[in-house]
């Protein structure tokens, strides 16, 4: 029960600072390329690399904690559904160039977000 509960915390947090650091990044840009999606799915990745090295270098940390971390706050915070109706609108709106851009720039810096994330905390 306890993990279930660090989990479903993690999650809400994760959600509501998802929520608003997609609106504020988004407001910023004032463009119809979903960059405020972008931001916090590449920032998600960089904080799940970080965690998961941590968690190498530090095994000792309760299976609380990691699930909050991981699964609750990375979780709630990243969007796949997201991602995949922002896709879908701009396929359904024939945007075919930012459709290629955002499902590129998804993976490719989401991919490297984990990987530095978890090679900075190698560094550290």
């Amino acid at each position: 029960m306890r993990i279930i509960l660090a989990i479903g915390t993690g999650s809400f947090l994760g959600g509501i600072v998802r929520y608003l650091l997609s609106r504020w990044v988004q407001g910023v840009f004032l463009t119809a390329f979903p960059v405020g999606t972008l931001s916090v799915n590449v920032v998600g990745s960089f904080l799940i690399g970080m965690f998961y090295g941590y968690f190498e270098q530090y095994p000792f940390l309760s299976p609380e904690i990691r699930m909050f971390l991981t699964v609750g706050f990375c979780g709630g915070f990243t969007t796949f559904s997201t991602f995949a109706n922002e896709n879908f609108m701009l396929l359904r709106q024939g945007n075919f160039y930012y459709l290629g851009l955002y499902i590129f720039f998804s993976l490719f810096l989401g991919l490297l977000a984990t990987y530095l994330g978890y090679q900075l905390t190698k560094t550290l």
